[in-house]
């Protein structure tokens, strides 16, 4: 494995708060130079930040301003207004690290002013901060994913995926890493793509919308366990609002949500062909209404609600007031938590969704063209494994959603042995990193890309590997279906 192993995930998955250092020096810009250049010298800074009187940085005064603009040119009583770089530059501290990496390489920045979401100054990040022990295959990488914020550019980003995994997994940084990864870029498009149509919005005369809401991603993106090209499972989550607001309100998140799933589509996230999406009034509600629907989906099981809930129980806060999903998260896992009928219902439908494996343990393929030959690795493989482990963890109130993490805190709690705990993790590696590997190929070689694997593909020690990943899922099946059927059998 590559020695950038630890950097290349770091610059992928860490945020820029995680690296950014305190603000520098903020003044406003009235401040003579002279002034400002004994503040800088005295703190000592190499650079200052000129901010509105509320915070807000508008410019930055760096060391190289100082000998380009102001030594022997400026007397000392020049305003830093005049002589500040500005319009800035300047990043979120919820960004990713690689989007602040990207910005100050594309325009050749040294620093780069942090806020929070108000527009206020928290810190500030430094390039040189951001890239210790960087490869150049790593910027090489960040500069494939950073393309004009438009449709057009997000576009771009998302046809890169594909290139950039296969890079990543030719050197050996594991499958489920680079899920995390896509994941993340995923969630990444669906934050620039949101903003995009907020502003067009605004700009229409729509208006800031007339609530705060969060927006919330579910299924494998949930789970931060994407592949290449998964459809959207999105959905909002409004602060709760007099029902007299309800045409108001929900006219202008009927409206976001359309044009939203149109560009991320466009963009290359497809619909959900199950419409599970914000533009559907199931997954658009308050707060209030999002806990009236759980409510009723426990009571009242049937076969839709089951197929709801297998993919909204995995969801994750994207972007908004992130709270909302803190909060729902709370409710979903009081409600269902030993909540041993509903859970049992959920095992009788996912009960269907069986492993390949026949008789004595032989891997059964599909018989029928196009696939002949393949094991579909998703639906006869992740899905029946995700499902139990999924199962387990509602039971015993776990706020986690990834398959892993779920795995690691049911064997902190005792429910899954040491054995157990290793040969379910060894599976959910194998069969990321068969189905990965095949997505990739199927790109490559421009086919439809699938979770299709042929058994002739792998070697003699891959083969035994997923024999026994799918023998060690059947047996966490076996047990799930005992426990929560009470069936032996």
């Amino acid at each position: 494995m590559r020695d950038y192993h630890v950097s290349v995930m770091t610059v992928f998955s860490h945020l820029v708060c995680d690296y950014m250092r305190d603000a520098p020096p903020t003044v406003q810009s009235t401040l003579p130079c002279g002034n400002a250049l004994r503040i800088m010298r005295e703190f000592p800074a190499s650079n200052i930040i000129i901010a509105t009187a509320d915070g807000r940085p508008i410019g930055i005064l760096t060391e190289q301003d100082v000998v380009r603009r102001i030594a022997f040119l400026n007397p000392e009583s020049t305003p830093v207004a005049d002589v500040m770089t500005s319009p800035l530059k300047i990043i979120l501290e919820e960004d990713y690290l690689f989007r602040g990496i990207a910005i100050m390489q594309k325009f050749g920045l040294h620093h780069l002013p942090v806020v929070d979401l108000s527009g206020h100054l928290t810190g500030i990040l430094s390039l040189d901060d951001a890239l210790t022990g960087a490869s150049a295959q790593i910027t090489d990488l960040i500069s494939r994913l950073i393309h004009d914020e438009t449709p057009e550019g997000l576009k771009l980003v998302k046809e890169a995926e594909a290139e950039v995994a296969d890079s990543l997994l030719k050197d050996q940084i594991p499958a489920i890493e680079i899920q995390t990864f896509l994941a993340q870029i995923n969630n990444d498009i669906y934050r620039r793509v949101q903003a995009l149509i907020l502003k067009e919005l605004a700009e229409e005369g729509w208006g800031e919308p007339p609530v705060e809401f969060d927006m919330i991603v579910m299924g494998s993106g949930g789970r931060g366990e994407s592949f290449l090209f998964p459809d959207q499972d999105n959905g909002f989550i409004l602060t709760d609002y007099p029902d007299r607001q309800h045409a108001t309100v929900d006219s202008f998140f009927i409206e976001l949500a359309d044009r939203m799933c149109l560009m991320l589509d466009a963009v290359g996230i497809h619909s959900c062909r199950g419409y599970i999406m914000a533009v559907n009034p199931t997954w658009r509600k308050s707060l209030s209404q999002w806990y009236s629907q759980i409510d009723n989906w426990l009571e009242r099981p049937n076969h839709i609600t089951l197929r709801f809930v297998d993919v909204f129980f995995d969801f994750q806060h994207i972007c908004g007031k992130e709270d909302l999903a803190t909060q729902l998260r709370e409710h979903v896992t009081g409600a269902i938590r030993q909540n041993h009928v509903f859970l049992r219902e959920m095992q009788l439908v996912q009960q269907e969704h069986g492993v390949a494996l026949g008789k004595f343990g032989r891997l059964t393929i599909q018989q029928d063209s196009p696939y002949k030959g393949k094991i579909d690795l998703k639906y006869q493989g992740l899905l029946p494994f995700v499902e139990a482990v999924r199962l387990l963890a509602l039971r015993e109130g776990m706020n986690e959603t990834s398959t892993l993490g779920r795995i690691e805190e049911l064997h902190a709690s005792g429910i899954l042995g040491n054995d157990e705990k290793d040969s379910l993790s060894n599976a959910f590696h194998n069969l990321t990193t068969f189905i990965l590997r095949q997505q990739i190929k199927d790109f490559n070689d421009k086919l439809q890309v699938s979770t299709y694997v042929s058994p002739d593909s792998l070697s003699v020690s891959e083969k035994d590997d997923l024999v026994d990943s799918l023998r060690a899922i059947n047996e966490l099946r076996g047990r799930v279906h005992a426990e929560f059927t009470g069936d032996i059998f």
